[in-house]
């Protein structure tokens, strides 16, 4: 059903919309050209991206159309098409169109349907805006939901931002951010301009529709204007972001030390943070670890050594007196941690094989075979890439020895030397892999039961 009138109109001048979308252009993205800059206007056929392209026409600026068919609402998906269609039509520009399986790519993904519907628009608009700028119609209601929905589930500052205005480093711009839904409603009866309405936005099991349809009026009966409040409160928390990023990148050039591919993080300093919270969120963040995961973070700076917990993508070990972070799903990591119940181990250089020996225990004299002592080997254990300053016990010697002055006396090349792993427990390296096994580990006339480690190399 097209829509294109109100019963009622406010005395608000519903004319000045137009004027107040100039200016808080030029307030906000002064460095783009009205004239001059392509831009792609996403549009659902809804009243907020109709109004917008309205405007963007009355101002005769150079946009294009970009239209999702989602199909996951039968006839009515095809309406909103055929109705952009004609708005592509009657303003005489170009659209592009795209349908999408939803509902099959959200099952192949494993991944809810709003969330995979997001994920392809915006995976085909990055496509789409490689030389231009993608526009949405985003408004100051929609702003305020994102306000209340990142405070119910937890965030930081950021977080309370809301809806970002321009993010130049995806391309994107939303110009209607000062305009509340009414307004725009006002100015679309005033200029006669037709939309299709989306029936899934009056569905409640949505969390931005509860919100927008329950959270918000209970809160409108006590505080009448809590939309308007919320909207000044995040542009006040905008420039305190702005002083906040700030502080938070300083303190990270205090803490982050940048280890090849690991960051190292030395665990004193950060106790002795002023807002220690508040700084493990931001550093962790950034290695996908949920707000929730920060408690657990902070315990670890005081868990037993080569204790770890992990994100998604990312890991952060305990190691000594620093918190070490690696990628989990990079081939490369050096540090790989290895619990008592791990049987095989697979690594950059090859795999390990682990297995319990008891009773009568034959040692191997093959170099690609440890053989140690259990009883004196504490886990977890940590598998690494040897670092200046290692040093153990080869087996025959009571003294220590530098690695790389063992490396030295092994006549190791160049090569040989980057691609040397050690095997760690308790800050002891126990085998120096397919070389030597530390001399205080070894199988004794005592030993009732031995650990077998079999190392086999990649070919």
């Amino acid at each position: 059903m097209l829509k294109n009138h109100f019963s009622i109109l406010s005395l608000y001048d519903t004319m000045d919309l137009l004027e107040r979308f100039v200016d808080y252009w030029k307030q906000n993205f002064a460095a783009l050209s009205i004239t001059k800059q392509q831009y792609l206007v996403a549009v659902s056929g809804g009243i907020d991206s109709s109004v917008l392209v309205h405007l963007m026409h009355c101002l005769d600026m150079d946009f294009e159309l970009a239209h999702c068919n989602f199909q996951l609402r039968g006839e009515e998906s095809e309406r909103d098409e055929l109705f952009v269609k004609t708005l592509a039509d009657k303003y005489n520009r170009k659209l592009h169109l795209k349908r999408f399986d939803t509902s099959k790519i959200a099952i192949e993904n494993k991944t809810a349907i709003q969330e995979t519907a997001r994920k392809i628009r915006y995976d085909w608009f990055k496509e789409l805006t490689t030389t231009s700028f993608l526009i949405t119609a985003h408004n100051a209601d929609d702003n305020v939901e994102t306000f209340l929905m990142n405070a119910s589930r937890g965030t930081g500052l950021q977080g309370l931002t809301g809806i970002q205005n321009i993010n130049l480093h995806r391309r994107i711009i939303r110009p209607l951010l000062f305009a509340f839904r009414k307004d725009i409603s006002l100015y679309a009866a005033s200029n006669h301009i037709n939309w299709v309405e989306d029936s899934s936005n009056t569905k409640e099991d949505y969390t931005r529709n509860f919100f927008r349809h329950q959270i918000i009026p209970l809160i409108q009966q006590q505080y009448t204007t809590a939309s308007e409040n919320i909207a000044a409160t995040i542009e006040r928390l905008h420039e305190v972001n702005v002083l906040y990023q700030t502080a938070v990148i300083k303190q990270k050039e205090k803490l982050l030390l940048q280890k090849g591919k690991e960051i190292h993080i030395p665990i004193l300093k950060l106790l002795r943070s002023n807002a220690i919270h508040t700084i493990t969120w931001e550093i962790f963040k950034e290695y996908n670890f949920s707000s929730a995961q920060i408690n657990e973070i902070l315990k670890l700076m005081h868990a037993e050594n080569a204790s770890y917990i992990q994100s998604a993508t990312h890991r952060v070990i305990k190691n000594r007196k620093w918190l070490i972070v690696t990628d989990i799903t990079s081939t490369e990591h050096s540090l790989i941690v290895i619990e008592q119940h791990d049987a095989k181990i697979h690594f950059p250089s090859g795999n390990l094989q682990f297995e319990l020996v008891e009773g009568n225990i034959n040692i191997s004299a093959d170099l690609n075979i440890a053989m140690l002592d259990a009883d004196l080997i504490q886990y977890p254990l940590i598998l690494r890439k040897w670092k200046q300053g290692d040093y153990f016990y080869p087996l025959g010697m009571k003294k220590k020895k530098k690695l790389s002055r063992f490396m030295i006396d092994q006549k190791l090349s160049s090569i040989q030397k980057e691609n040397v792993w050690v095997l760690e427990a308790n800050k002891s390296i126990l085998w120096v892999i397919g070389y030597r096994i530390d001399d205080r580990f070894k199988i004794a006339a005592s030993t009732a039961k031995c650990i077998k480690i079999t190392y086999a190399n990649k070919p």
